[in-house]
């Protein structure tokens, strides 16, 4: 008698797939109305991220926490609408050249982009409305100049400069984060155990699932809108 495949045991949620509630505790972002000076009264490190999150408050009580930058300390104090290093501004109102992260996709959203450790995007150029960064992919993105930016780098860099010696340790690094690990290739199991299991080659039996198919099927391209490779 077979195992259930992966993906019908994630979909059952027990406590082995679970999310947990830690790893979700902080939701950083930036505030939609803040404005002026603010002050960071706390730095935490999150087990959901690989970036400490800062508090800031202001004069008047207003609380927001975002992603600290490199060097941020408690007590700094920042401007939203600055042009210093853990400033927060507009990439329309940024110099070519500056390094940026955790950048928002709409104005207003939060941040959505260059989130980990260490990491930064550098303004490019622009065109009207539009900013064009170069990402840390090394490919150009473009966003709307009112999109809100943290100028720097971001914190907890150097955090993969250190060997992971153990399985053991990276095991329990991906659980923090509700990770699955490790993984295993669907073509390196048992016939039994998934659709596209056996020894007989790493040929694929179906690669190609549709949208209604049961959960024991449901594996590979899930109803792809394109198939094979680009031609340029």
């Amino acid at each position: 008698m077979g195992k259930r495949i992966i993906s019908q045991r994630r979909g059952k949620g027990s406590h082995t797939y679970k999310t947990r509630e830690k790893a979700g505790k902080f939701r950083p972002g930036y505030s939609s109305d803040a404005e002026g000076e603010y002050e960071c009264i706390k730095l935490t490190a999150s087990p959901g991220h690989s970036v400490p999150i800062a508090k800031f408050a202001n004069k008047e009580g207003k609380i927001f926490e975002t992603f600290a930058a490199n060097l941020l300390y408690v007590g700094q104090k920042i401007n939203v609408g600055g042009n210093k290093v853990g400033d927060i501004a507009k990439i329309g109102d940024l110099k070519n050249g500056i390094e940026v992260f955790n950048i928002e996709h709409n104005p207003k959203d939060g941040g959505k982009f260059v989130r980990t450790g260490g990491n930064a995007a550098v303004v490019m150029a622009k065109e009207g409305d539009i900013v064009k960064l170069l990402m840390p992919s090394k490919k150009e993105k473009k966003f709307n100049a009112n999109c809100r930016v943290t100028i720097g780098r971001a914190a907890g860099d150097g955090r993969m400069d250190k060997p992971i010696l153990k399985a053991g340790k990276q095991f329990h690094i991906m659980k923090t984060k509700s990770k699955l690990w490790p993984r295993v290739s669907a073509v390196k199991m048992n016939a039994i155990d998934h659709p596209f299991g056996s020894g007989r080659g790493k040929r694929m039996k179906s690669k190609i699932a549709k949208r209604n198919a049961s959960p024991g099927k449901k594996v590979g391209l899930i109803r792809p809108r394109r198939t094979g490779r680009k031609k340029r």
